[in-house]
């Protein structure tokens, strides 16, 4: 027999270190398994939503959510006409008012060197030049009318539909589930079809529970809508009218008392001068 000699053991010692657990997984089975999963539930979807394009299918409809959309759909359509009335207005109106600038430094210039028709001269540009001071006011008015249509439009009720179109999606998608549930539903029982009931049973169940959070998500996100934006119109329309009033009555006390004083002026002038045609 051997002696082992001191510090020295017949025994193989075992490496430390960290033991690492097989994974069964495979990378690239599992991206085919996502791959193939999407690209049934993408083609279920697409032959749900041709089947209803063409009457054909039954669809699911919440009585109460789709006609609310319907109306926001409208209702936006609506409100971007008449912000975009509202901004030719606020462009036309700009126009004017330089227009209106320009012909008053006319009129001033006239005045000054047409001295028989100074005051008839000075009180047109006096008059021009308050419309266009007028207008330009009222031209900001209504630009900050449609900077807030932009937003409750483009922005609020936008994203709104945003969810909306997810909202349909999801929804076509559950019903393509429930049609091929029902189908399978509706043949016969045996060790092939009974696996694919349980699965397509699994399948529908994960849909509805996706489809029914979207929809009360969107629920309460169209009811928050709907809150806001009368809160919203309420005061801009208010506010633009209010401007309106504003600039129609300051510009008729204007030329009231421009004509008052006008007429004063004129009572005082002389008119015992004869004209040309009186002489001839």
């Amino acid at each position: 027999f051997l002696t082992p000699t001191p510090g020295f053991s017949l025994t193989p010692e075992i490496p430390q270190g960290v033991v690492i657990q097989g994974n069964n997984s495979n990378p690239a089975s599992e991206k085919f398994r996502r791959v193939r999963n999407w690209s049934i539930t993408k083609y279920k979807y697409t032959r749900q939503a041709l089947s209803e394009k063409l009457g054909r299918g039954s669809r699911t409809v919440d009585l109460d959510l789709e006609p609310r959309l319907e109306l926001l759909k409208d209702d936006r359509q609506r409100y971007e006409n008449m912000t975009s009335l509202a901004q030719t207005l606020a462009s036309q109106l700009s126009q004017l008012t330089v227009t209106q600038k320009n012909l008053g430094d006319a009129f001033t210039e006239l005045s000054v060197k047409t001295p028989t028709l100074h005051l008839e001269f000075g009180i047109n540009a006096d008059a021009q030049r308050f419309l266009s001071k007028s207008g330009e006011t009222l031209t900001e008015a209504i630009n900050a009318f449609t900077s807030d249509m932009n937003t409750l439009v483009n922005k609020t009720i936008e994203d709104t539909m945003i969810n909306a179109k997810q909202y349909e999606t999801v929804r076509i998608e559950y019903d393509a589930f429930r049609v091929d549930l029902e189908e399978l539903n509706m043949g016969p029982r045996d060790a092939v079809t009974v696996p694919k009931l349980e699965q397509a049973q699994k399948d529908f169940q994960t849909q509805r529970e996706k489809y029914e959070k979207l929809r009360d998500d969107l629920s309460v996100k169209v009811k928050l809508l709907e809150g806001n934006k009368v809160k919203v119109l309420h005061n801009q329309l208010w506010m633009l009218h209010c401007a309106f009033a504003a600039h129609s009555l300051s510009c008729q006390n204007f030329l009231e008392k421009n004509i008052q004083e006008a007429g004063e002026h004129l009572n005082n002038v002389s008119t015992d001068v004869p004209s040309f045609l009186e002489e001839s």
